[in-house]
């Protein structure tokens, strides 16, 4: 398959996917566009020290939350 092709049926896609889904998607779309899908090293630190602030404030999914939320994907 052709990247026109593609590019088609991925529009196509969108138009099915959860709003959920469609922001991870617009993020993915943006960062990779900024970065050519490489993130910086600082970028990948700010995420590691929010990740962790997350953690501690106790706001972070079990694994078994993770998979039921990803089975709604």
């Amino acid at each position: 398959m052709d990247l026109e092709a593609r590019k088609y049926k991925f529009i196509q896609q969108l138009s099915e996917v959860n709003e959920t889904l469609l922001d991870k998607l617009e993020y993915v779309l943006k960062k990779g566009i900024q970065s050519s899908g490489r993130i910086t090293l600082e970028d990948y630190n700010k995420e590691i020290d929010k990740a962790i602030e997350d953690i501690e404030k106790g706001e972070f999914h079990t694994q078994n939350e993770a998979k039921k939320i990803a089975n709604q994907w």
